[in-house]
This record gives C-alpha cells, sequence and structure tokens, in this order.
C-alpha cells in the first residue's frame, strides 16, 4: 500500500510538471501553447552534437565560395524568420544523395547532390526557408518530447531507473533523425514560401524542385532519391498548395516581379562534382583504390562496402562478420594498438609488430565485450606518410577462425598506390554551356554531345522535359570529365 502511494505520488509530480512545461511553451510560428520537454538552450546543444557526428559522417564539400554563397542565404533567411535570435549555420555536404535536412538549434544541410537538381535561386532559397522552418517551428524538439512522455508512460517506476538521464539522452540524439509527419512537411512549405516571398522570391518554383523529385521517384538509372521524400506530402497536392500559397503572400508583399535568378545560381555551380567521387575511394575489379591517400587493398568477394569520409565499412554477404577501416588518432602502430585495446578495455590474445608490404605494422587480436556479447577482433595498425591506417575484422568468437583468413587476406594486401591510371582518375563535374540556338532541350544537349542513353538524364537535371523549347543563349547543364 505504502508503494502504491509512493508510485501514484510520483506520477501526480510528473503530470504536474508536465503541465508546468506545456503551460511555458509557447511555439515561435504558431503563437500556441504546445507541449515542449526542451528549452531554446537544450535544443541548441542535441543539435550542436548531432552537428559533429554528421559533419565526420558526410564530410564538408571542399568550395569555400560555394559554401559561403549557400550559407549567406541562409542568413538573410534568418534574420526574417520566426527565430532570428538563433546562430544559424547551412553547410554543402560533400555526398552525391539529393537530400537537405535540419537539425535543431540552427544547423541546415545541404548536399551537393540536391545542388546539382536545383536550377535557380528561388529553388534553392524555397527548400531552404522549408528546411528552416523545422527549425523555427522547433519539430524535431517536439517530436523529442513525445518521445520522453512515451517512456514515461511504460511505466512509473522507470523514472527512477539508475541510468534513465543517460538513456532519454541517448533517445534524444536519435530523435532528430527521425522522419518529420506529413503535417510537419506541409507546416514546413508554407513557411518556406512564407520565407522566401519577403525576401522577393517567386517561391512557385519549389513547386518546379518538387516536380523534378517526382520525375526521379521511378527511376531505374541509379539516380540518389531523397531519404525524406516518402513522408512528404502527395507531389499533387503539395504543388497546388505550394502555388497557391506562394500567390497569396506576392499579392500580400505586393511582389510584381518575383526573383528567380537562374543564371547566377548555374554559374555558382559550374565545375560542382557529380555522383561518386573516384578520388575519394572507388572499387574496380574488387580492389579499392584511394587516390588521394595513394593507398589500396582489395575488398572480400561479395562482401558490401560502405565509404564515409570517417571509415570504411566491409559487411559479409551473411552478415556476420565486419571489417573496418579508418584512422587511428593514435601513433606509431604499437602505441595506436594499446589505446585501441586500453579504450575498449580489450582483453588481447595476441600483440606482435609486424611488416606490411614493407610499412611498419602492429598485428593484435583481442575480445571485446558488447551489449552483442563477446566479440572477436582481429586488428592491424599500418604507418604509411605519417598516418597510421586501422583495419578492424570483427566477428563472434565462434566464427573467428572461419573468417580470419578473410580479415587477413585484406588487412595485409594494404600498400602503397603506384598505378598511374587509378592515381589520375578525375570525378564527374557538372559544366555550364549556352545553347547555340533556338530549339529544344533535346537539340540543345545533342548539340553539346550528349548521348542517346544520356539525354532523358540530362533533361531531368535540368528540371525540364527533352521536348520544351529552349531560346538561343540559354544556360543549360552536362555532366563531364
Amino acid at each position: 500500500m505504502v508503494m502504491v502511494r509512493k508510485n501514484f505520488t510520483t506520477f501526480a509530480l510528473i503530470i504536474l510538471l508536465i503541465s508546468f512545461l506545456v503551460s511555458c511553451a509557447i511555439n515561435p510560428v504558431t503563437g500556441q501553447r504546445e507541449l515542449m520537454l526542451l528549452d531554446d538552450q537544450e535544443e541548441i546543444e542535441l543539435g550542436r552534437q548531432a552537428n559533429v557526428q554528421i559533419v565526420q559522417e558526410y564530410g564538408i564539400y571542399d568550395d569555400p565560395e560555394l559554401s559561403t554563397y549557400v550559407n549567406d542565404f541562409c542568413q538573410r533567411l534568418a534574420k526574417i524568420s520566426h527565430r532570428p535570435n538563433l546562430s544559424y549555420e547551412c553547410k554543402v555536404m560533400d555526398s552525391p544523395v539529393v537530400n537537405a535536412f535540419a537539425l535543431p538549434g540552427g544547423y541546415i544541410y545541404f548536399t551537393r547532390g540536391i545542388l546539382a537538381y536545383l536550377n535557380n535561386e528561388a529553388e534553392l532559397i524555397t527548400v531552404m526557408g522549408h528546411e528552416l522552418g523545422h527549425i523555427t517551428a522547433r519539430h524535431s524538439a517536439q517530436q523529442y518530447s513525445r518521445a520522453q512522455l512515451a517512456q514515461v508512460g511504460l511505466g512509473v517506476g522507470m523514472v527512477f531507473m539508475p541510468d534513465i538521464a543517460g538513456e532519454v539522452a541517448q533517445l534524444g540524439v536519435q530523435m532528430l533523425f527521425l522522419k518529420f509527419g506529413r503535417d510537419d512537411e506541409r507546416q514546413s512549405d508554407d513557411l518556406g514560401v512564407e520565407y522566401a516571398s519577403k525576401l522577393g522570391y517567386d517561391a512557385k518554383q519549389m513547386a518546379n524542385f518538387f516536380n523534378t523529385l517526382d520525375r526521379m521517384r521511378p527511376s531505374s538509372d541509379g539516380s540518389p532519391l531523397p531519404d525524406w521524400f516518402s513522408t512528404h506530402p502527395n507531389p499533387a497536392e503539395r504543388n497546388q498548395t505550394v502555388s497557391l500559397r506562394a500567390k497569396e503572400w506576392q499579392d500580400k508583399l505586393n511582389l510584381k516581379n518575383p526573383k528567380i535568378n537562374r543564371d547566377e545560381y548555374l554559374r555558382r555551380i559550374d565545375g560542382l562534382v557529380f555522383g561518386e567521387n573516384p578520388r575519394q575511394g572507388f572499387v574496380e575489379n574488387n580492389i579499392f583504390y584511394h587516390p588521394d591517400l595513394r593507398f589500396q587493398f582489395p575488398l572480400p568477394q561479395g562482401w558490401i562496402l560502405q565509404n564515409t569520409p570517417a571509415f570504411i565499412r566491409m559487411v559479409s554477404p551473411n552478415k556476420d562478420a565486419l571489417i573496418i577501416f579508418t584512422i587511428s588518432p593514435e601513433g606509431p602502430p604499437e602505441q595506436a594498438a594499446l589505446q585501441f585495446a586500453q579504450k575498449n578495455e580489450a582483453r588481447v590474445i595476441e600483440s606482435s609488430p609486424t611488416k606490411v608490404n614493407g610499412l611498419p605494422a602492429h598485428r593484435l587480436i583481442s575480445e571485446v565485450r558488447s551489449s552483442q556479447g563477446v566479440l572477436t577482433i582481429k586488428s592491424y595498425f599500418i604507418e604509411k606518410e605519417g598516418k597510421v591506417y586501422m583495419f578492424h575484422g570483427i566477428t563472434s568468437p565462434v566464427r573467428f577462425d572461419q573468417y580470419s583468413p578473410t580479415f587477413g587476406n585484406t588487412m595485409e594486401q594494404f600498400r602503397e598506390l603506384t598505378n598511374p591510371k587509378m592515381l589520375e582518375v578525375k570525378p564527374l563535374r557538372i559544366r555550364i554551356l549556352s545553347s547555340a540556338r533556338s530549339g529544344t532541350v533535346r537539340g540543345a544537349l545533342l548539340a553539346q554531345g550528349v548521348t542517346e542513353n544520356d539525354l532523358e538524364k540530362m533533361a531531368l537535371l535540368n528540371g525540364k522535359t527533352l521536348d520544351d523549347p529552349i531560346a538561343a543563349g540559354t544556360l543549360i547543364k552536362i555532366i563531364r570529365k
């Protein structure tokens, strides 16, 4: 009976606390009270922590002028937004995936993949306004709050678990990467239209970009689709609503000649890397080559490779083993091996200095406890040109003897890349050219040497169809090395 009374009292206190927080939370966009368990500083801190992970995993695209150009629009939007007090940052990420997304606290990201498919400043600024709208309307913070309350709803006793603070904090970071609901997307569409219109841009152009995305949906040519597109409203409904909202704001602001600025935008992305960048690593004939860092190693047959700026991950066909390759913050190899063992509280089975194709190295076999149980790891720490590269082959103890030769075959064939053909490989880039004469998009692309097989792809890249008319002197995108 005492325990029941104690739990009831605790539950009542939680309800009172939630009621207090709700009464104090005013949404900056709607002006209405809402359930919110994060204040501004906590929201900013969540975004800051996640930003570090995003930058580490995707990397920043190496074009300071383009980055400044994109971020300047972000700062202009921020000043007329519902939360001008936040310190906003908009970064161009080095990823071919067509995506734009936002984190709470003022962080906005555009991949070079989405910049390739945008066709004017109006499209850029309306999409950016949409992402900024997620921040100003506190959509991520709302998700976080709902998730925390769901945790409380699992049982009052959970609130008093010793590690609940850590669990909730971890949940909060995960919530930042969940897809937004369609109501949130509609609200962000409205905000993108509002913000772009207030800066004098034609917000109807957002609908044009949605049409481009919708045309990419059934594509079988490998074009990377945005993960977030599946959660957005129906394209036809969305385009109609955006066009209607844009006209309402243009009438409200007496905006007679809204800006589009197609040529200005296209000239800014001239030279943009398109698709995967082989300078950062590529696979050919089952060998991974990295021209910039000048190394190579074989990929195990049938394994799936994921290449990011922070690490390379290779996963076995049965998903019961993996190899992780990255750069150690420690050196030389013996010191890197020692730090790895200490940091992971590993039980060292074997440890010995060695050579890998003439490079100083250290070999380590260890066992590490994880949330999934004990894992056996074969590691090589290899020094090359002042960097220590780490391989970790990971599997369960019962499968280690099976996979150990596979691990060793990849790790022990790490070597200097000397093949001139592989060292000199170049990425595809967007080039902005001018149509020589009036006609159709098909004719303009053919005149620039685009093959029949690539015509549809290039028309889509330009936000056009092949039969669309085109005037002499119109700027168009094509892809070239």
